[in-house]
């Protein structure tokens, strides 16, 4: 798969980073070899994303708070941070796929308000992570499959413009694959990417997602 690929999905998370940290008041820096944050991230969030392969290790640290809780994405997997005293959080592998018919499936809901981002958050498990300013940007959708009692059993973030990628997907019950099916639906005969491990992405295979390289998230504690 072309390298551009796996650039075009680092540079698109890094988005979505810079936009989540936005709405903690943090402001994301962004240049060809990096995006990052001066100061520490929300939860589950890195301190820097890299762009492009061959970044240089200092240079990054420099760029943020490399104390204890930071963290890196290491969008080619070709860092060695240990000796800066970070450990490697774990693996995981860039997905993708290009635009392709959408499976028979019904499509999620968007969440347009604060009181359904809420509701979501607390499905997902994000709590307050995810603020209402999130559903003022036209690059975001966040999107829910409802019950028939109209609680949320899952959902997922699409973000971006031009390349989409999907984050945040969560199944409260039954199959994860269900919801990576709504999404293909709700955005029909679009480029997608992501990152997923594990079962995780042996779903987002299923529903016609490829790996495309890897990537690492390094953790000083």
């Amino acid at each position: 798969m072309p390298q551009d690929v796996r650039e075009a999905a680092a540079r698109d998370n890094a988005e979505w980073c810079d936009v989540v940290c936005g709405t903690h008041g943090l402001t994301g820096r962004i240049n060809a070899d990096a995006w990052s944050v001066p100061r520490r991230s929300p939860p589950w969030y890195p301190d820097a994303v890299t762009l492009r392969p061959g970044v240089d290790a200092d240079a990054l640290l420099a760029r943020i708070d490399a104390g204890s809780g930071a963290s890196v994405k290491d969008s080619f997997a070709d860092l060695d941070l240990t000796e800066h005293g970070f450990r490697v959080l774990f693996d995981a592998q860039w997905i993708h796929r290009p635009p392709a018919d959408p499976p028979a499936s019904p499509p999620l809901t968007r969440v347009t308000t604060p009181s359904g981002l809420i509701t979501w958050a607390a499905a997902h498990g994000g709590g307050d992570l995810f603020r209402p300013a999130l559903l003022a940007d036209p690059r975001v959708r966040v999107l829910a499959r409802y019950d028939d009692r109209g609680a949320v059993v899952g959902g997922a973030v699409v973000s971006g413009d031009g390349v989409y990628g999907v984050s945040n997907l969560f199944a409260r019950t039954g199959d994860p694959g269900e919801i990576w099916h709504g999404v293909l639906t709700t955005l029909p005969r679009l480029p997608l990417v992501g990152y997923e491990s594990g079962p995780d992405l042996a779903a987002a295979r299923k529903a016609g997602f490829v790996p495309v390289g890897p990537l690492r998230v390094w953790l000083r504690d």
